[in-house]
């Protein structure tokens, strides 16, 4: 398993091949599989997460009721054109709540790196082909690319994870909606028929922008705020990855910005790190909440 960019990008350079299928190689070697085999299970896996988003039911609450229809309303303001960020994102923020809020609902989502954050590479990824259909792309050719993509985004998060963490416990939200937002960032790269180089860059900008987010889910649930921090992940990756397309260079490498992640998250106080204890969570209206769920019949 690759744990540094700076590997990755020399072994591009040296074997001559594009990140997808160097990742690709990886997993393998580490699964013991065919290329076939491999290929099968990320093309189930951009499956699931399609049927993560037309799974949703807008009516539907979590168990909380701390979380359910906000994608819905998203939804129908981009439908009558009340959205100052415009139909795309609109459609990508709606996507991501989706997912999210089906988290919270006990649905099925891919872990894409966690459950917290499950809804930035969906959103970015579904968002991003439903686009180049309606550009005229073709379909086939299309699907290849999104898988070529998820493997950058699987490959991405396994440096991520060697490197800092993917863990809110252990180094809050920025491991977990910042690593997504990272992952989603360089697979929206590689759709875009980006270079290895601006992948990599885009990881960078999308971690350096969401660096310190703290993990402080209000009752210790994976719902408010943790929902919709998923639209800021995906929508940073796709801003991320506009600036990378666009020439901008991240200053600090790939390597060392998550390696600062690392260190951010190792120096926040424990109350900030998924124990519900700090952040948002420690708010009056938060130590309700907490109080009501903790009720005999609720937990």
């Amino acid at each position: 398993m690759y744990t540094s960019f700076s590997d990755l990008l020399a072994d591009g350079k040296e074997q001559g091949l594009p990140l997808w299928q160097l990742i690709q190689q990886d997993d393998c070697r580490e699964g013991n599989i065919s290329t076939e085999e491999s290929w099968k299970r990320m093309a189930a896996m951009y499956a699931a997460m399609k049927a993560s988003d037309s799974s949703y039911d807008g009516k539907q609450k979590s168990r909380s009721g701390l979380v359910g229809g906000e994608a819905e309303k998203v939804k129908r303001a981009r439908e009558k054109g009340n959205l100052l960020v415009g139909d795309f994102l609109g459609r990508v923020m709606e996507r991501a709540l989706r997912v999210a809020e089906n988290n919270a609902c006990m649905k099925v989502i891919v872990a894409a790196p966690t459950a917290g954050s499950c809804g930035v590479l969906p959103a970015v990824l579904i968002s991003l082909e439903e686009k180049y259909l309606g550009e005229g792309r073709n379909p086939e050719d299309l699907q290849h690319s999104l898988v070529e993509s998820l493997y950058v985004a699987g490959g991405f998060g396994g440096i991520i994870a060697a490197r800092a963490s993917l863990a809110g416990a252990e180094c809050g939200c920025q491991a977990e909606i910042g690593s997504a937002s990272s992952m989603a960032a360089g697979a929206a790269v590689t759709l875009a028929g980006g270079s290895t180089e601006e992948a990599v860059h885009a990881a960078a900008l999308a971690m350096k922008s969401l660096m310190g987010l703290v993990c402080d889910p209000v009752a210790g649930l994976v719902e408010v705020p943790c929902v919709k921090r998923n639209v800021i992940g995906a929508v940073n990756a796709l801003t991320a990855a506009d600036m990378a397309l666009s020439g901008i260079r991240s200053k600090i490498p790939a390597d060392q910005v998550m390696d600062a992640m690392r260190s951010v998250g190792r120096e926040m106080n424990e109350d900030l790190r998924e124990t519900g204890l700090g952040g948002v969570a420690a708010t009056e209206t938060g130590k309700a909440v907490r109080k009501r769920m903790t009720k005999p019949g609720l937990q």
